[in-house]
């Protein structure tokens, strides 16, 4: 624990969670929580920064270590094709998804209970290990024996997150800010956990979508070890100019346009039916996914057909 900056103080009240520090005590449940840092999370491109609405903790009386989750609105809006998207934060939607899925190893565990004053303040386990893309990040081989000896048993376990999302969207249910950082590794098992759930996303005409924008995301990670930018083409010596000239508007990200989702045109050895997938979330797909489950079925039956 870092050293303290003042006397420790015992909150009831988390309403201004910008004055509980280290050494800090938070009572709720007839729990009490000893602060020993922050979460952090990096975002929109800016590095990683401490998240003080979600302490670390020690529970004083088990010793366990968890993660507490305080109220934070935060709203923002976001164009997705033609449609204006509102995103927001929602604790009580996040105490919905931690309802759903209790017992289902697919995600985080926790619960949700009120602050003195009726904040709803969730109490989540720590899950030991590494997110999804530090995981692959730490595969030293290059793309060839990376896609030959390690993608399948990354994506047969994908797909069991995707799974997993399609069990909330059954449920009315969205994860909100699906990201490769939000899939931890397990260290006990190797399986995939889902963690935050707080964001929610306003979108009647497709409420879903961002959803399954963020497993295509993911989906193009795992392919391509790395997201490639026009820029990072040009940079790379196995790709350069030759490679970028082949490169039209039509292969880049459908959302934001800040990527390259035509894998197939820098990795000639990338399956075609995985490059297919991902087309289907680039600027030039004439058909985009209507659902996850339209996501799920194609992606496993590439899987099949390459791997058996």
């Amino acid at each position: 624990m870092k050293s303290l900056r003042r006397q420790p103080l015992l909150y009831r009240d988390t309403s201004d969670f910008t004055q509980i520090d280290y050494g800090d005590v938070i009572h709720v449940d007839n729990r009490y929580f000893l602060v020993v840092g922050h979460t952090k999370e990096g975002r929109f491109g800016i590095d990683e920064q401490p998240k003080q609405w979600v302490p670390k903790v020690y529970d004083l009386e088990s010793g366990e270590r968890k993660i507490l989750k305080l109220v934070f609105h935060e709203t923002f809006n976001m164009k997705l094709g033609q449609f204006n998207v509102t995103c927001y934060r929602s604790p009580e939607k996040e105490g919905r998804v931690l309802e759903l899925v209790h017992g289902n190893p697919m995600f985080m565990q926790g619960y949700s209970t009120l602050d003195e004053v009726g904040n709803l303040v969730r109490i989540l386990d720590v899950i030991q290990g590494n997110r999804l893309d530090t995981t692959i990040g730490r595969i030293a081989c290059d793309y060839e024996r990376y896609l030959a000896n390690h993608v399948e048993g990354i994506l047969r376990r994908f797909q069991k997150s995707v799974e997993a999302i399609i069990h909330l969207h059954n449920h009315g249910l969205k994860h909100g800010d699906i990201r490769r950082d939000h899939i931890i590794v397990d260290g006990a098992d190797g399986e995939y956990r889902w963690i935050d759930f707080d964001y929610d996303f306003y979108l009647p005409e497709r409420p879903f979508a961002l959803d399954l924008i963020g497993l295509g995301n993911i989906l193009l990670f795992i392919l391509g070890r790395r997201n490639f930018r026009p820029v990072d083409v040009l940079e790379d010596p196995e790709l350069g100019e030759k490679v970028l000239a082949t490169l039209h508007v039509d292969d880049l990200a459908l959302l934001s346009r800040d990527r390259i989702f035509n894998l197939g045109k820098l990795y000639p050895s990338l399956p075609k039916c995985f490059n297919d997938i991902l087309l289907h979330f680039s600027v030039g797909t004439p058909v985009i996914y209507d659902s996850v489950a339209e996501f799920a079925d194609d992606l496993a039956n590439c899987i099949d057909r390459v791997y058996g």
